[in-house]
Parts: C-alpha cells; structure tokens; sequence
C-alpha cells in the first residue's frame, strides 16, 4: 500500500462500509512487547465549573491502566481538577473557583511535556459538552507536541465521529464507543510512525483496519471501540497517576476528599448523611432503555453488560484499604438492572461492611426500587425486593432519574412502561404514577436514601405536568420529615436532603429527544439549524457547530444571541422562565401559584 496523497477533504464512502471488527481481535495479534516503551498523555477536560471536582476521570484511569499493563508510560492530565480562587471567580461567583484559563491550561501542559517527554499519543476525553475545550486544547497540544498522534475520545467523539475531523483539524484520530482494547492499537499505531515514520506504517498495511486517508501529510484514522469480551478482567483504574500533577499538586487526595454526592458536590444528589473520603466506580456498562432524552455513548450505549458482584466487591475492599475510604460512588446508569447480581452482592458486602463500615451509593429506576408488578389479584411486591438486599450489602443511597411525575410527559420521554403498569394515585391534587411513589416509599423502608433528580420544559409539558412533579416532590419532602419536630436538626437535614433542583431539558445531539418535530423548529429557530433532507440529520455546519459549543451542563438555559430561550415544551415564555426562576431562587414550591 503506498502513500495516499489527498486533497484536503476526507472521503468516508467506502471506509464507512467496511464491517466492524471487535477491537480485541485487531489487539490480539500485537506482540506481548509492542507498546513497551510508548508514551502516551491522557488529558480530561473540564465540566461543571460551578461544581468542586468530585468524580475522578474514570474512563482516562481506565485506559492509562490498560495501557500500563502492556508497558507504556503513561500521564494523565485532568484539567477538570482545578479550581482557582481569585478576582476572577468572585467576580463570575464561583464559590468553588473557576477553572484553568486557556493560558493557564497550556502552560501546565508545556511543563507536563517537558518532564514526560515528547509523547508519540495524546487522547483527549470528554462529554459532548467538552467541545470547546478540546478544539482550544488540540490546538496546543499541536504547538507543543507537533510529531504526536492526536487523538479524541468518550463521549464527544462517540456522538460526532468523523465530523471532529472539520471541527478540529489538529485530530489525527476519533477514538468512538469504549476504548479499553481499541486504545492499545492506537497506542502501537502512534509508537509506529514515531519509530518507522509514516510512510513506512501506511505502506506496510499496520495501521488497517483504522486508516481513512493521509491528508497533509498527517493520518486520520477511526478507531471502533466496543465492550471489553470479559469486564471482571478489565485493570482497576490507574488512580496513582493522579497522585501529584507536575507541580507537586496533590490531585488524588482532592478527589477522595471532595464528596461525590450529596449538598456539597453541588451536583442535584442530595443526601441527609456525609462522606469524609469517597472515590467513584463503575460495575455495569450500558443501559437496557430508551429515553428519549438519555445519550449514553459515554458509558457503554444500550448495550448492557456487568462486572461479577465477586469482582466488584474485591474492587471496593482495595480501594477502602488503600486509601481509607468511607464511601464508594458507583456511578452506572442502572446498576439494579439485575436482581441475580444484587442478590449474590448481599452475602460477599457483609463482612466488608462489619470490617471496614464502608458505604456505596448507585443510580437506579424507581420501578426497580418499587419491585411491583401487576398480578391476578392486583399488584403484588417481589420478595425480597431488590433495595432490601441492596442494603444488606451496604448501600445507602440511589440516585433516580424520576425526571417527571406527569404519566403524559413520562409517556413522551420513553419513561412510561414498568413506572405506569400500576395506575396512578392523586398527590396534593394531581395524579403521579403509584410505581414512583412506592419505589421512594420502598428504598426509605430499606434505610436507603433515595435521591429523585428532575427534569422541566420536554416537548409537550404544560404548567400542570410541571406542577405535577413539584407536587410529588413536596409529597416526598412530607415523607421525609415525617414524625419530625419542624426546626429540629432532623428535620432540616431531611427537608434539606430532598432534591429540589431541575434539570432543563436539554436537546443533546445523538438522543431521540433531538430527532422530535417540535425541537427540530426550534432548533431552526431560535440557533438557525437545518437538516439533511435525506437522513433528517443536522448540517454539520457552522450554526449547529456553535450550537454544540454552547451545550453545558443541563441546568443552564440555552439561549439565542438576543436572549431568546430554547424552550420546546408548552409552557409559554413567560411561564417557562418564571418557573425557571423559581427554581434558581430555592423556591420551587412558588411553581404551585403559578
């Protein structure tokens, strides 16, 4: 195969049909010393800046400790962990501190490549909403590492894929779906053009089956990851390379001394207990259902698979006795998708609990907490039900995704199904789903704090759906308190551990939510956004690119340059941003006198 010299524009006709090829049969065949000797710097970028950094960047840990296995040397850069307190932050209040500036950021990279050495691999990772900052960051990693293989990962690359090659120039390579094998081939293919030159790895056929073209004299590749064959063989993340940054900041301990939930991370996970040091895991990947308004292509897609409850308890028991841990945040989409699982969880936690008195958190769905189904002679409760046994095993708290309480609304998000096959009750006047209201009932029974976190303003909501979940949260909030004496300490720390905060709904590129009519007109609307007429996809162009750059965390308001707000639900104008207030002022129950 000879050199490919190409014109300045990617043609992904053919290379786009080619079959997938699962990452670890291209991985098998390196030799066991191929990636001995490689360099290679991870870097994470920064989300939710109003927020303290609580969640350690798992995934780059994940991959930096597959990596080290086969030999390479490995650095890790999380631009995410800094706050900075100044002027600055206090004049944009930012409690918590502000991230890196741009000129900050690259002038930690430049020391950090100069005690590692050039590098012949840099993958970038980050969500959708990282876009900005990886565009700045590629093009300084290109200043300060011109030879480097360029590459960009997570879920940012795994929702755009090829279009990252026209918004970021600079990339040599999207890395889509997960990396755990796929990394080690890029790795190799980098080591390769450092040590033979790039004529030599494209004419020797190595860089198949990931090379599209060689533009510029630089390769651009599409590398497929996909599910590791054996998740329990998957290295525990590499979290030492987080031990201290080039300048001697200790990043590691922030980490474990920031809670990942509860008032403090500031991250809509309320909980009526504290955690000194905490760390984050994942134990199952993917997700089995489809709401509408879910992109889970960071974390494995739909497609759903589990580490052994052997395999993650062996995980916790390390990490609490090597960095003395009082808290395990296992931040799956859905851990309790399998009852088998939770079940042979129980007896292996219990003697780690009377040991080490650790505690874990997860994420969950409120008819999994409810274990209620429809029977003959009316619904009937599985026994056990799966928060029982998730207790004995130690959990304390669940995260939810309640997202609305308006069956019509849950019903439009793809929500509907198990949460509506029990009928509804009426809540403070309005009719919320009996599924919701047992499953909250249920994970308080078992002495699991659950966590409901809320979403306002999907297409077709109405003030009465609205007002609908604020209901059912003040019924959860009375549920909390109850037999409380009001202005007791117990009873502000359990009014305060119901979450009040709402998430806008928020038209993410990739979900269905994005494909609906009614947010596609507003899309056009109000950012100007058009649409293949062939496939109803977007226009890679320059309005929706600065539409992506303005995606951020989901309690943000997306707005237009005249201060227009993306609003693609029933509530009228006036309505939406009241509400919208209400909720910014800790005042949610006012949504009630609207």
């Amino acid at each position: 195969m000879s050199t490919m010299v190409m014109p300045d524009v990617l043609d992904l006709s053919q290379i786009l049909k080619k079959p997938y090829v699962h990452p670890a049969e291209v991985t098998r065949e390196l030799p066991g010393d191929a990636l001995r000797g490689a360099r290679v710097t991870l870097i994470n970028m920064p989300i939710r800046e109003q927020a303290k950094p609580n969640n350690g960047p798992l995934g780059p840990a994940l991959l930096a400790a597959r990596l080290m296995e086969r030999g390479a040397e490995v650095t890790l850069v999380d631009l995410n962990a800094y706050r900075i307190h100044d002027h600055e932050a206090e004049r944009r209040n930012l409690p918590n501190g502000r991230v890196l500036s741009m000129e900050e950021a690259e002038s930690l990279l430049a020391r950090t490549f100069a005690r590692a050495g050039d590098q012949d691999l840099i993958g970038l990772s980050g969500l959708i909403t990282t876009l900005r900052w990886q565009e700045a960051v590629a093009v300084m990693c290109r200043r300060l590492q011109p030879a480097a293989l360029m590459a960009s990962g997570g879920g940012l690359a795994t929702e755009f894929r090829e279009v990252l090659f026209r918004w970021i120039p600079e990339l040599d390579a999207v890395a889509h779906s997960e990396g755990d094998d796929v990394i080690l081939k890029m790795a190799y293919d980098a080591k390769l053009i450092r040590e033979r030159g790039l004529n030599h790895a494209v004419s020797s056929g190595k860089l198949a089956p990931y090379l599209l073209d060689v533009l510029g004299g630089r390769p651009k590749l599409l590398y497929e990851g996909g599910r590791p064959r054996d998740l329990d063989a998957v290295p525990l993340p590499a979290w030492d390379l987080l031990r201290s940054d080039v300048d001697g900041v200790g990043i590691l301990e922030m980490y474990l001394g920031n809670p990942i939930w509860g008032l403090e991370a500031q991250n809509s996970s309320a909980t009526p207990f504290n955690m000194s040091r905490s760390i984050n895991t994942v134990s199952s990947r993917g997700c089995p259902f489809a709401c509408k308004f879910c992109f889970r292509g960071a974390q494995g897609e739909r497609n759903y698979g589990v580490r052994s409850a052997r395999n993650l308890a062996d995980e916790i028991v390390f990490h609490v006795e090597k960095y003395g841990l009082d808290f395990v945040g296992i931040s799956d989409d859905n851990f309790m998708v399998n009852p088998k699982r939770i079940a042979d969880l129980a007896p292996i936690m219990k003697p780690v609990i009377q040991q080490t008195g650790v505690r874990w958190g997860t994420h969950g769905r409120l008819d999994e907490a409810a274990d209620l189904r429809p029977g003959k002679q009316g619904s009937v409760f599985n026994n056990p039900r799966r928060v029982d046994l998730m207790r004995e095993a130690g959990c304390v708290y669940i995260g939810f995704g309640a997202e609305s309480a308006s069956p019509r609304v849950l019903e439009n998000m793809g929500k509907g199904g198990f949460i509506l096959t029990n009928g509804t009750v009426t809540v403070n006047g309005y009719k919320v789903p009996r599924t919701m209201m047992e499953g909250v009932k249920a994970t308080k029974q078992a002495d699991i704090h659950g966590n409901c976190t809320w979403i306002m303003g999907y297409p077709g909501e109405t003030l009465d759906d609205l007002k609908t979940s604020v209901a059912f949260i003040k019924w959860q909030e009375d549920l909390y308190t109850e037999g409380l004496q009001p202005g007791s300490p117990d009873y502000r720390i359990n009014k305060a551990s119901v979450n009040k905060r709402m998430f806008v709904a928020t038209a993410y590129p990739g979900t269905e939510m994005f494909k609906h009519p009614r947010v596609r007109e507003t899309l056009t609307r109000v950012f100007g956004i058009q649409w293949n007429p062939v496939n109803n996809h977007p226009v890679a162009d320059e309005k929706f690119h600065n539409y992506v750059l303005e995606l951020n965390d989901a309690t943000k308001v997306l707005q237009d340059e005249y201060g227009q707000p993306f609003n693609c639900s029933d509530l009228t104008e006036d309505q939406f941003l009241q509400a919208r207030q209400c909720i910014d002022e800790d005042r949610l129950f006012d949504i009630l006198d609207l």
